[in-house]
């Protein structure tokens, strides 16, 4: 088998996902990680390896790297979130939890979660890509290296994409320069010479970031499976008597086989699939752009990318969308409604805008956002450089404001679609636990709890999403706080009153009218001071805006 039809390259998922998108511990060094590696395998019959428990992660990383514990369980529980599991494994576990009455309780639950080890110490290594340079922040980017030089169309094709996690160029760099020098870090031999072995787990372990294909079938192969296969054993150097590779050959196949991957952000966005989704604006360039690759990306790697929506009601439930990571980029003055179960989201750089979404099974990440509300049922929020934004959440973790934010408002989850239920279980997302109002400021800049606040209940409406589907869901999941609700009782109070009064005033056919107009106009005229006028008029005609919720 001639070695040159085999691709390789590096995942997308681990980035967009799993680097979480602030600089580094200092200690997750491939110093330190080396060191670890030594730990766990010394350890391996104490829960250290192969599969590392949350217990052992816990003493290496507050005892070993000084790590605060919250900080500790963060990135172990980010990991596991990655890992192939049922929708039924996430909502037991989420039962698990919600039964517990003590945070002792939480812990000893928490100590029979284990991970695979060397997939993890390479998941604290990707870490780095978020790393913050002061070379790079002296002369504004990377040094020039030739192989990583080819220019990423970022989503206005004027400028390189500044988001690293989105990024596949960075990705295929960063693996590059920095796990093909020595992908034997993680084994006993760190020279890499000509006798240097690298062990099969290694290999196995490598392929949480690797895949390929073979003469560019449409079949999908972890790394492991293509450098274990009998024809290629030649090319990636493995040895069926030491059961090892040698890691030369490996090296050299690796570099000779990577190549860009056929399912990330340049793919899609170079010859992926214009959607039509958004309409021409009067008055407005036909600017918007939306793109995605699931007419021909494996469920695990759809991507919708969408880009400059501008003065527009867009709203979808659609195949399309399902499972998939979707990027809402440079959308202005716009309400986005995506009511499928995600698996990803990006919103980067919007502004005075609202995005209503489908349940997402991981990440749901905000950065450089101005003026933006977002309400989601979401495995977790992160937020960076935000300003005076929004968040009606439910969520099993604690949000993270990362660095740059001001003015974080969390409200509860205050809305329902007719399947937002059947997409929460299928995401495998729980009403309980929620923990939208116990944030976690993950940022070394300051540990200021002053930047979010939580919505006084006074501040507080339900918002309604004025689509027709089919579905079962008629009210807001797992309900609203006490507090929250009382305040609807109270306002609901007060419009009886109201209506009584009118009532009892026993207007005549005239002042009735006249009272009417003068209702209206303040109603019309709160309309256009608010904002909401464009909302409405966008959503006209109905027909129209049902239809497209549903198509």
């Amino acid at each position: 088998m001639d070695q040159s039809s085999v691709l390789l390259w590096v995942k997308a998922e681990p980035f967009i996902v799993g680097a979480l998108q602030v600089p580094p511990p200092s200690k997750f060094s491939l110093h330190y990680l080396r060191k670890i590696s030594t730990y766990v395998q010394i350890r391996a019959t104490e829960g250290a390896y192969p599969r590392l428990y949350w217990s052992t992660w816990r003493h290496i990383a507050c005892g070993k790297l000084q790590l605060a514990k919250d900080l500790a369980w963060l990135y172990f529980e980010i990991f596991d979130s990655l890992s192939v599991k049922t929708p039924e494994e996430r909502l037991e576990w989420s039962e698990v939890l919600s039964n517990c009455l003590s945070e002792e309780e939480v812990e000893k639950q928490r100590n029979q979660l284990s991970v695979d080890t060397l997939q993890f110490l390479l998941f604290l290594y990707i870490q780095q890509l978020n790393k913050v340079s002061l070379r790079t922040s002296l002369i504004g980017e990377e040094w020039p290296s030739p192989r990583s030089r080819s220019q990423s169309p970022d989503l206005t094709e004027k400028s390189n994409c500044h988001n690293k996690n989105w990024n596949d160029y960075s990705h295929q760099a960063f693996i590059y320069d920095h796990l093909l020098l020595d992908p034997g870090q993680l084994t006993a031999s760190f020279h890499s010479t000509h006798s240097s072995l690298v062990s099969r787990e290694a290999v196995v372990a490598l392929s949480f970031l690797i895949e390929g294909t073979i003469s560019r079938a449409r079949k999908v192969y972890p790394l492991h499976e293509l450098a274990l296969w009998q024809p290629l054993h030649a090319d990636s150097g493995f040895s069926k008597i030491s059961k090892t590779f040698s890691f030369y050959k490996l090296e050299t196949w690796l570099r000779s086989c990577l190549t860009g991957n056929p399912f990330g952000t340049s793919a899609c966005l170079k010859s992926g699939k214009k959607l039509a989704w958004a309409h021409q604006v009067e008055g407005t360039t036909k600017r918007a752009k939306i793109a995605c690759n699931t007419h021909v990306a494996p469920r695990m790697h759809r991507l919708v990318v969408m880009s400059q929506v501008y003065k527009q009601t867009l709203a979808k439930s659609s195949d399309t969308l399902v499972g998939a990571h979707v990027k809402i980029h440079r959308c202005n003055e716009s309400f986005i409604y995506l009511l499928s179960p995600l698996r990803s989201v990006t919103i980067e750089k919007c502004r005075n805008s609202i995005f209503v979404l489908g349940p997402v099974g991981t990440t749901l990440h905000l950065h450089s956002c101005d003026n933006v509300k977002v309400i989601a049922v979401c495995h977790r929020l992160s937020i960076s450089s935000t300003t005076a934004c929004v968040f009606h959440i439910l969520t099993p973790t604690r949000p993270l404001i990362l660095s740059g934010n001001q003015t974080v408002t969390f409200a509860p989850f205050h809305t329902h679609y007719p399947m937002l239920e059947d997409h929460m279980a299928r995401t495998g997302l729980a009403t309980v636990p929620n923990y939208w109002d116990n944030p976690m400021v993950v940022c070394r800049e300051n540990s200021d709890t002053s930047v979010f606040r939580l919505l006084p209940p006074c501040e507080f409406y339900v918002f309604i999403i004025p689509f027709e589907m089919e579905g079962d869901t008629t009210e807001i999941p797992g309900g609203l706080p006490s507090v929250y609700q009382k305040a609807l009782g109270q306002r609901e109070q007060k419009i009886q009153i109201w209506q009584k009064t009118v009532k009892e005033a026993h207007l005549t056919k005239d002042q009735r009218k006249q009272f009417q107009v003068l209702v209206e106009n303040k109603f019309y005229e709160w309309l256009i001071n608010t904002g909401h006028r464009q909302q409405l008029d966008s959503l006209v005609p109905p027909a129209a805006g049902s239809k497209q919720a549903a198509g």
